[in-house]
């Protein structure tokens, strides 16, 4: 292959943005300038950076229960979180951790918490129907509050932290107001007759508003405990708030007199005049609600109130959190707390800045990628099971288990979407469709039903976004004997594919829809098929684990790819054509070669089935969705993996001229660190054993060693445990291993990260080392002995043959080579009691081993003797003779 086409391959794909759930229902909570918000999910309280929306912060063990409820302090420094094993616990938000743990009083879950305007006591009220006030400046429950009957569901301080007032509410649809000062109800408000859901005062604190699932809202004068104003809502309120005094918004009605905002069941805002007791204004256009109907609403659980930015925070039971500007509820961002199952996706919009996704539900979001921005769309009223979109990205398509296939308009300028046709026609759910190629001609749809159907499309391809268009098939083929699984367009429009649960895929003329040819081959149902960009086939991916390259020539299966163990659920062409990208149903994405038939890269990032896989148009950002709920994209890191290797390369090449110039220059204590640096520990080896060989060298070593940092210390440690592996450089590393513990004490050695396992790898080596030297000790001694015995040979071999030793006289042959006195006693001793005859033919080496020989066969004999004269002596003298 040549090089230009090789450099083009891709070689690893690295996660650059990772969607996840933050919220996965309950309160919220924004900080003070609204720049960051608190959001519950599983276990943990996650915090989103509301300008990227992005996750910076998650608060949580793995260990945690649920969380029930939680509050942050008004002055933002700290969070108390309540879990559903009736446990406290304090996150300073600072530094992310848990400052405080304590078990709650309560005997069930906690679900609502309030700090007071000073941040130091806490209200927790719980399913028991009881509430308790927490000093968290001193640590200890203050009071302990019981009357309500049920679950209590709110909990509030009088702002006027004088009074010493608390007021909570619980689903008996009372109102109870407590005085801290004797831990007593003073007053009950039971007008409402259903659970109170929400309570919100003015900014005097003499006026409280009061919300409920009885539709009304009720206005209390606190002086005289009496209501005001009952408001007819018309609908189940969650959540109210009042508007601050002063605020005039000329749009939604507001003037200088009291005006409260309302949200509930219906899924609007409404702004209500509490003097006139009647509606001011309605939220016209709301994304909650779909414009065709008043079905699919989601209900608002929460509204909060930005008084910095003056903005709106809508939550919904759907786990959607929608800002909105106060003076003309216009929409200002949306968010996505939990997307569910995330079952097909696609880049669209002006350079593919948006995504749309399909989820496990009848909407359709679209994010935009800079922000994450979620636009919501309505029409379907089933589950969304396929996407795609053109080849300009401005005109999207999707189909739903409503059988009806959508045509939505993207303005390339402003992102916003909107549904311009709807097409009927199939029978059973729709499970997949496919623009065409070159242009926005027609659409083809795969079906339930079995039937493969062709949309003619309009040729302007300007829609009239005024008014839903309907589109009618213009051919309708019964395709497959099970349902359609995946459809593909040719680049050239002139060929459609289809997969099937039958097992097969089959080749089809786009205009009309005539059959051109089956292809099998897979043992189980076919997942997915896509033509390529440049040649002549198509690839196929089905439950068997194997993908497929089909010639389209004659229909022939010319490659086949295994790898995964599991469904392939989607394939596409990367590197124009000439590489693979594959997901499955283990949650792995492969990337292969087509040309070597090899898996270059398997990626594991998702924890359930990818069933969505999507590609932008320049190849070099993937975007993936999963059964995990969570949304990936990956990013081409092939060209910055290389450049990075090719910057170590010139980086060590670098150090190791800078390393040889020190060496020649003998500074040995910058050459060492260098070759700690660079992680070369036989370099640094080498380096030691230079400064070894010097005169005085272990003083010289001693001096380098004691300049280094305790890092640098625990790097050479961690070098000596390969040096001592091996016999040929233990005394070095034994060498080091000395001056290093006489260095520091053991207090010091501790704090090294790396000590423990540099220990473990120290010890049985050198055990084993301190043995072979005892070894070594014995044999050498036995060596000198044989030496000796080798020069006393000497000294008789002029002797004449047949003449025994001890008729020699002494000082004739001993004066030649050693006296007499310098043999010691027991070498002595074995000459005297062994007289060989020599012979002239017998070297000194010869004569030494037969003295040899002779010493053990004494010894042998002496044992014997002794074990003999042990079984004569009585028992009484044994001792003495042994």
């Amino acid at each position: 292959m040549p090089a230009s086409r090789t450099s083009q391959l891709k070689t690893n794909f690295a996660v650059e943005v990772k969607y996840e759930a933050f919220y996965t229902g309950g309160k919220i909570q924004c900080t003070k300038d609204g720049a960051s918000m608190f959001c519950t999910c599983g276990n943990r309280i996650q915090v989103l950076d509301v300008s990227e929306g992005k996750v910076q912060k998650s608060l949580g063990q793995e260990e945690d229960e649920e969380v029930t409820c939680f509050a942050v302090s008004p002055d933002d420094q700290f969070l108390v979180a309540a879990y559903r094993n009736l446990v406290f616990k304090q996150w300073d938000l600072e530094d992310e951790k848990v400052t405080r743990t304590w078990k709650a009083i309560h005997v069930a879950p906690v679900m609502c918490m309030e700090f007071d305007c000073t941040s130091t006591l806490l209200a927790s009220g719980s399913s028991d129907g009881t509430i308790k006030i927490w000093d968290v400046v001193k640590q200890y429950c203050t009071h302990n509050l019981r009357g309500h009957q049920g679950v209590v569901s709110v909990v509030k301080f009088h702002p006027d932290t004088n009074k010493l007032q608390i007021f909570t509410a619980a689903e008996d649809g009372k109102i109870r107001i407590w005085d801290l000062q004797t831990s007593t109800c003073v007053s009950i408000l039971d007008k409402h007759f259903s659970v109170v859901t929400s309570l919100s005062f003015t900014d005097q604190g003499n006026t409280l508003y009061s919300s409920g699932r009885d539709s009304i809202v009720l206005a209390w004068d606190l002086k005289t405990l009496k209501v005001k104003k009952t408001i007819p809502v018309y609908e189940s309120v969650e959540s109210l708030i009042s508007i601050p005094k002063g605020c005039v918004f000329p749009k939604l009605g507001v003037t200088d007199e009291p005006h409260i905002v309302t949200a509930g069941s219906k899924g609007i805002l409404k702004v209500w005049a509490v003097n006139r007791a009647c509606c001011a204004y309605i939220q016209e256009d709301s994304p909650l609600v779909p414009s065709e109907s008043t079905e699919n609403r989601s209900t608002i659980t929460q509204i909060l109130y930005c008084e910095e930015r003056q903005t709106l925070t809508v939550v919904t039971s759907d786990q959607y959190i929608i800002l909105y500007n106060l003076d003309d509820f216009s929409s200002v961002k949306q968010f996505s707390g939990h997307n569910d199952e995330v079952l097909d996706l696609c880049f669209c919009g002006k350079d593919d800045s948006h995504l749309a996704v399909a989820t496990n539900s009848a909407l359709i979001k679209v994010f935009t990628l800079a922000t994450w921005d979620c636009q919501i769309l309505h029409g379907h009223t089933d589950i969304v099971l396929s996407l795609d979109v053109n080849k300009n990205g401005d005109v999207l398509a999707s189909c739903s288990k409503d059988n009806t296939v959508r045509v939505w308009q993207i303005d390339l300028d402003t992102g916003g979407v909107k549904c311009v046709a709807v097409g009927y026609g199939h029978t059973h759910a729709v499970g997949t469709l496919a623009f065409s190629k070159l242009d926005t001609d027609f659409l083809v749809s795969g079906s339930q039903d079995c039937t493969l159907k062709y949309w003619p499309l309009p040729e302007t391809h300007i829609w009239d976004t005024s008014a839903l268009s309907t589109i009618h098939p213009a051919v309708t083929e019964r395709a497959h004997d099970k349902d359609i699984k995946c459809v593909a367009v040719s680049p050239n429009n002139k060929l459609v594919a289809t997969g099937s649960q039958d097992r097969t895929a089959k080749l089809w003329n786009s205009s009309p829809l005539s059959l051109v040819g089956v292809m099998h081959g897979h043992k189980r149902g076919v997942w997915c098929v896509q033509f390529s960009p440049v040649d002549q086939c198509l690839a196929s991916g089905s439950s068997d684990g194997t993908v497929k390259i089909w010639a389209i020539s004659d229909l022939t299966c010319v490659k086949t790819f295994e790898g995964h163990d599991s469904s392939v659920l989607n394939v596409i062409f990367l590197s124009r054509g000439m590489q693979l990208m594959t997901s499955a149903s283990d949650g792995l994405l492969k990337l292969w070669t087509i040309k070597s038939n090899e898996c270059v890269k398997t990626l594991d990032e998702h924890s359930e089935k990818v069933w969505a896989l999507a590609s932008n148009r320049q190849g070099d950002m993937l975007v993936t969705g999963a059964g995990d709920s969570s949304i990936l994209l990956w990013k081409d890191v092939t060209e910055s993996e290389l450049e990075e290797v090719r910057e170590k390369q010139e980086d060590t090449i670098l150090k190791e001229q800078e390393l040889a110039n020190l060496l020649q220059q003998k500074k040995y204590l910058k050459a060492i660190g260098l070759a700690i640096t660079l992680e070369q520990p036989f370099r640094v080896l080498s380096v030691i054993k230079e400064v070894l060989s010097e005169p005085l060298g272990k003083e010289h070593l001693q001096k380098t060693i004691e300049c280094f940092r305790l890092d640098q210390i625990d790097a050479i440690l961690r070098f000596a445990v390969h040096w001592n592996s091996n016999s040929k450089h233990c005394h070095i590393a034994q060498c080091v291993l000395s001056i290093i513990l006489k260095m520091y004490s053991p207090e010091e050695l501790t704090q090294m990260p790396n000590i423990k396992s540099a220990l473990e790898g120290l010890l049985p080596y050198t055990e084993r080392h301190f043995q072979r030297m005892n070894r070594l000790l014995q044999q050498s001694t036995f060596a000198d002995y044989t030496w000796k015995c080798m020069k006393l040979g000497d000294r008789f071999r002029n002797h004449p043959v047949g003449v025994p030793l001890d008729v020699l006289e002494e000082p004739t042959t001993l004066t030649s080579e050693q006296p007499a006195e310098s043999v010691p006693q027991t070498e002595q001793s074995a000459f005297a009691s062994y007289k060989p005859t020599l012979r002239t033919e017998d070297s000194a080496e010869e004569l030494a081993n037969r003295i040899v020989h002779a010493v053990k066969r004494k010894q042998l004999k002496e044992v014997r003797e002794l074990q003999v004269s042990d079984e004569a002596t009585p028992c009484t003298q044994k001792q003495s003779v042994r």
